[in-house]
């Protein structure tokens, strides 16, 4: 099997010397060549674009509007104190209301009395109001926003996680954006925290840094951002009260996001901008078992919100010819229908090639996979991270990367499935099964 693996591995290598690479990539992955290389490619130039830009000095703030921070907590404890502090101690000179949810508080007892003992220490600090809302019965994510939104009196809602904690020039490096009317809403730049508790957490970390980081920076130069996070994004309140607040349901940033950009067809200059200095920091799932079954909820949600209800609102006249394709290219075809490509092309070679053959074509593929990953990291620690020193500690695991990129797009596939034949965006602790119960899904 070892000279299996070596002849067709060297076979494409050959190939590729005798100028018949083309042929070999439209043979084997032609899905690669059409649909991930001129994404890549796109998000690559607009990283450079982004770098190139930013080298120039910026205009000083002179425009400092007040914030509300709409953080929702339900089982958090001590975490949604560093919350908290992160956000009373931002170098921000403007007012900044915080307005902690605690939902399910008389179930989540040790949650609210954290938030109030940290409500009652900060409360003096200058500039900063602090208001705890307690919602006693358990009503799920999207009733704790809508009520922040109906105390909300910032010109500029925060909608945080109770366990993310933020830099603190964040609301100063999110909220410059807002003096461009035109800007509808910010996605702030989310890192893994806890990347040294186990492997999977650290290859958490660098898919953030590559897909989220990286990604979303080369993504907002063209206006294609394709979500504002639900653990951390920034709205114009005017607007998130025009839009009547948030629906019951999951997956309410995607949600959101899309009735937002519902809007870029009537109305070409309006944008959504990812931020990349703008950092929170969150925990990501430790364990395998916790990973997959937070992604089985959200290629459960996207496949919901695209397919089942959103399915007749794609369309170029409300999105704009721009976003209508990126969202149809990226959201319906690159994360929904490749993965079942990428399966059946594996279970094909497997079936009509000798095993050996087989993987060292699949070798050959994570070879150009891997040269390909390692320029996009290069560039992405020089045009955007504004952390390199501490990026550059995911290096020894950068050969791991497209190993666990193909094992997620293998579980995205399952995931799917489970949405299809279960509907398994309403198995959710982001909303109680009697709020579920009292919508149409």
């Amino acid at each position: 099997m070892w000279d299996e693996m070596t002849f067709g591995f060297l076979s494409l290598l050959h190939s590729f010397n005798a100028q018949d690479w083309l042929l070999v990539a439209l043979k084997f992955f032609p899905f690669v060549l059409l649909l991930e290389l001129p994404l890549y490619s796109l998000t690559l130039f607009g990283m450079v674009r982004y770098g190139l830009r930013e080298r120039r000095a910026r205009e000083p703030m002179t425009h400092y509007p007040s914030v509300s921070c709409v953080v929702t907590c339900y089982a958090e404890g001590e975490d949604v104190a560093k919350t908290i502090k992160t956000l009373v101690t931002q170098c921000y000179p403007g007012h900044i209301e915080i307005i902690p949810i605690i939902d399910g508080a008389l179930k989540n007892r040790h949650t609210l009395d954290v938030v109030l003992r940290e409500c009652d220490r900060w409360r003096e600090t200058p500039m900063r109001r602090l208001i705890p809302l307690p919602k006693w019965q358990r009503g799920g994510r999207v009733s704790s926003l809508n009520a922040g939104l109906g105390m909300a009196s910032g010109e500029v809602m925060m909608v945080l996680d109770g366990d993310t904690s933020f830099d603190n020039d964040m609301v100063a490096k999110a909220v410059r954006h807002f003096a461009d009317p035109d800007v509808a809403g910010v996605a702030g730049n989310l890192r893994v925290r806890n990347q040294n508790q186990s492997l999977v957490a650290k290859m958490q970390g660098l898919e953030y840094a590559l897909s989220i980081s990286a990604g979303k920076t080369g993504l907002s130069e063209f206006n294609i951002v394709n979500n504002i996070s639900g653990a951390f994004g920034i709205f114009r309140t005017a607007l998130v009260r025009h839009l009547g607040g948030w629906d019951a349901g999951t997956a309410e940033d995607l949600d959101m996001t899309l009735r937002i950009k519902q809007y870029f067809g009537r109305h070409n200059n309006l944008r959504i901008v990812f931020e990349p200095h703008a950092v929170g920091h969150t925990d990501a799932p430790a364990s395998w078992r916790q990973f997959f079954g937070q992604r089985v909820r959200w290629d459960g949600d996207l496949f919901y919100l695209l397919i089942r209800k959103f399915r007749f609102n794609l369309r170029p006249a409300l999105y704009g010819w721009r976003n209508f394709f990126f969202t149809v290219t990226v959201g319906l075809v690159i994360q929904l229908l490749l993965p079942f490509m990428i399966v059946t092309s594996t279970v094909w070679m497997f079936m009509a090639l000798p095993t050996g053959m087989a993987l060292g074509i699949l070798g050959f593929v994570y070879a150009c996979y891997f040269l390909g990953l390692l320029f996009y990291y290069a560039v992405y620690l020089v045009a955007v991270s504004e952390r390199p020193r501490h990026d550059l500690t995911y290096l020894p695991y950068l050969p791991l990367f497209p190993l666990f990129g193909f094992t997620n797009r293998v579980h995205n596939t399952y995931s799917i499935l489970c949405e299809i034949l279960t509907r398994s965006h309403l198995d959710s602790s982001m909303a109680p099964v009697w709020v579920l119960r009292k919508n149409k899904f």
